[in-house]
Order: C-alpha cells, then sequence, then structure tokens
C-alpha cells in the first residue's frame, strides 16, 4: 500500500478511536485534526508513526507531543473562531497549525533557533502562512499583540509566569502543564478579574520542562 494511504488509514483508525471512547468531542478540534497532516511536522525518520498515540523526538531535545494530549489541550481551551491565541513552546509546529484552524490569530514563541525554522518551513508546507513564529522566551509572553483570548503552554513549568496572567483577557483561559516532567498536573487558568484566577485541573501528564 501506498505510504500516503498508509498513513490516512493510521489518522482515521486514531479518529475513530477519539469518537468511541468520547474522549475528544469538541467538533472543532475534531476538524482540526482530520484538516492538518501531522507527518508533515513529525521527524522523516519518524514518519511511519505521524499516528501513533505517542510523543516523538523532533530534536533540540524536545518533542512532539502524544496526539491525544494535544486534542485534549485543545479542547479544554474551547477556541471560538474569532479568538486571539498565544502558544508557548512551538516545537515543529503541529499545535500551532491546528491552533490557526480554530481561532483568528495565532502567535507561537520558541527559544530554539533550529525549531523556529522547523517550524515555519512545516507551516509553509502545509499552506498556514498566517501562524506568526516568534523566536524568544515564551515565559515573557508577546506584549505587542497582547491581549490573547487563549493561552497554551506546552511544556511543563512549576508556576505560570506573570507576564502571560497579564497578557490574557479578563474572561480569558490559559492552559499549562503544571508541576515536575513526569506527573504534571494539566490545569485550566480562568481570568475572572484584572487580579483573580479560578484554577481547575483535568489529569496528569508527562511533558519536557519549559525552560
Amino acid at each position: 500500500m501506498h505510504k500516503k494511504k498508509i498513513l490516512e488509514k493510521d489518522k482515521q483508525i486514531l479518529f475513530r478511536n477519539w469518537q468511541k471512547s468520547q474522549l475528544i468531542k469538541n467538533k472543532a478540534v475534531l476538524q482540526a485534526f482530520q484538516s492538518v497532516n501531522r507527518e508533515l511536522f513529525v521527524d522523516p525518520s519518524y514518519l511511519d508513526l505521524s499516528y501513533s498515540d505517542q510523543p516523538l523526538p523532533i530534536g533540540s531535545g524536545q518533542t512532539i507531543s502524544q496526539p491525544t494530549t494535544v486534542a485534549l489541550m485543545l479542547q479544554i481551551l474551547n477556541i471560538s473562531p474569532e479568538h486571539r491565541i498565544l502558544e508557548v513552546g512551538t516545537g515543529s509546529g503541529y499545535n500551532a497549525a491546528l491552533l490557526s484552524k480554530l481561532g483568528e490569530l495565532v502567535v507561537t514563541i520558541e527559544r530554539h533557533k533550529e525549531l523556529v525554522k522547523l517550524a515555519r518551513k512545516n507551516l509553509l508546507s502545509a499552506g498556514l502562512e498566517k501562524v506568526k513564529v516568534v523566536e524568544g522566551d515564551g515565559k515573557l509572553g508577546y506584549s505587542s499583540l497582547a491581549p490573547f483570548d487563549r493561552i497554551i503552554i506546552t511544556a511543563a513549568t512549576e508556576d505560570v509566569p506573570k507576564n502571560l496572567k497579564d497578557q490574557l483577557t479578563v474572561g480569558g483561559l490559559l492552559v499549562a502543564p503544571i508541576g515536575p516532567t513526569h506527573g504534571c498536573e494539566m490545569k485550566k487558568i480562568v481570568k475572572v478579574s484584572l487580579n483573580d484566577f479560578q484554577t481547575s485541573s483535568h489529569g496528569l501528564f508527562s511533558f519536557v520542562p519549559l525552560v
């Protein structure tokens, strides 16, 4: 069977598993998954594993997250088409590609120069030119385009940097894995007023650390 057909088959198996288990119910997230080819964002040496439900190395000591983890985070984010989104930790650009299918504006920050180049190339090959990929320290956020309706941190952090909380709109929400790299808690943080936040927990995960 042609490799492209095999990958498409693997993609549909994963998709049906989500539907069957009702783990991923958000229709927009499911549509985004269907419309973005993960194989464009996977290291070529792991191409056959594009739709295996596991994290894969992408270089610079980083990984592309497990597809189910990505989809769960996007489901918790509950993005509307008019939302402005900030992502901290671009990696190979896959999550940013999905975000671009869900919201109005996507800014994604990556500190590793090689991954910035890789993500830009991958997003271009996926025909997604509107994502703004920034090289820099994600903990500082991106004040020139703030505030953001949604912020997602894709690496384990001990706490949420104040800059990111400040750059969130009132009523906006932030999703981040909080705690040690193995066994961090997925937290949803809603900004209810300028200085008040409500936090809820959504399970245990493993992530590379935010640096």
